[in-house]
């Protein structure tokens, strides 16, 4: 079934011509800004797999109902259909058109070889990579004002001086737990890269965004 379900895909983008990006980075590096940029320039289609499953579960489909039956008992949703809902939408129309970006997917290395068994054909692979270092920095320095939803940070954004009694350093902002969710990003990207080495474009994300988005339209080029 291999190659039947590389032509479906092939299919479902145009005959390949509507390009399928995934972009990876680790938390606080900046993915979300360049996605929009991303979207902006490019007109992909901007899709992450909680939205997928959102709308799925929403509209009661067939995969939807599958995913929920997982989602309510507590359990993971399966890596194969994740892929299926990922697979499912990018055979829909806009996507065909215009081309995806996959935010946030594949997350571990079963996921991508998933992708691979379904015959999913990443045609680039963004990565963005920032020191640990900076990336703990930026969390850390992270603050919630509760009144009005803001985030300020101590070094970069400082809040003006009259809230900073009320500001919050949420847990998640806290140095061990930033550690962490780097600990365990780092140890699934070099699970995932492998499987997508021909089409890897690294990015440096230790420099202001725009210079980032550079690099990124130049890792784009030629799609």
């Amino acid at each position: 079934t291999g190659s039947r379900a590389t032509g479906v895909v092939c299919a479902a983008r145009g005959g390949g011509s509507a390009p399928l990006v995934v972009i990876a980075g680790p938390p606080a590096a900046g993915k979300g800004t360049q996605c929009e940029k991303i979207k902006e320039k490019f007109g992909y289609v901007h899709i992450s797999t909680g939205d997928i499953l959102r709308d799925n579960v929403k509209k009661g489909t067939e995969l939807g109902l599958k995913a929920k039956g997982f989602m309510d008992s507590g359990g993971l949703v399966p890596s194969e259909l994740i892929v299926d809902l990922v697979k499912d939408r990018l055979m829909q129309a806009d996507i065909k058109e215009k081309g995806c970006l996959l935010d946030g997917f594949p997350r571990a290395p079963d996921q991508a070889q998933a992708m691979v068994d379904a015959g999913l054909k990443v045609d680039k692979f963004l990565l963005i990579e920032v020191p640990d270092e900076t990336l703990v920095e930026r969390g850390c320095g992270r603050r919630l004002d509760p009144d009005t939803g803001d985030i300020y940070h101590l070094k970069f954004k400082p809040p003006p001086a009259e809230i900073m009694d009320r500001l919050v350093h949420r847990s998640d902002d806290q140095e061990d737990a930033i550690r962490v969710r780097l600990g365990n990003y780092h140890s699934q990207i070099d699970g995932i890269l492998p499987f997508f080495k021909e089409v890897v474009v690294k990015i440096d994300g230790n420099c202001k965004p725009d210079e980032v988005f550079g690099l990124v339209s130049l890792g784009l080029e030629g799609l």
